[in-house]
């Protein structure tokens, strides 16, 4: 009997810590800032949001994406944001092929994966 009041306890206090990770849900990026810094060259100012639950669950990097899907650059967020929302972060040097005139811009989660709300942007000329 002990040791099914102990599973119980032990069960009922990690529910609430799991669910509140899983309803984290998604990142999403809600601006994107495009510069050009040289021929065919830029940076990106990328804001993501994304509700942040500690190490276990929280947006871990963005991704620039070219025509097919291919990646162009790529920035790693190294930590959550739990009490920075939303958060922008730049990548500098990202070359673009000749020919691109828009890419779009993805953030992915340590749970999820990719799959919140992309932006699509002109590239400035």
């Amino acid at each position: 009997m002990l040791d099914t009041c102990r599973r119980f306890l032990l069960t009922s206090l990690a529910l609430p810590v799991l669910a509140a990770g899983a309803m984290a849900g998604e990142a999403d990026v809600v601006s994107v800032n495009v510069t050009k810094t040289g021929p065919g060259v830029y940076r990106f100012d990328v804001t993501v949001r994304h509700a942040d639950a500690g190490w276990d669950h929280y947006a871990d990097r963005w991704e620039v994406l070219g025509p097919g899907g291919a990646v162009l650059g790529r920035r790693v967020l190294l930590h959550p944001h739990d009490d920075e929302q939303p958060f922008t972060r730049a990548l500098t040097g990202v070359e673009i092929p000749d020919g691109v005139t828009e890419v779009r811009v993805r953030a992915h989660d340590s749970v999820h994966g990719t799959g919140g709300a992309e932006i699509t942007v002109a590239l400035p000329e």
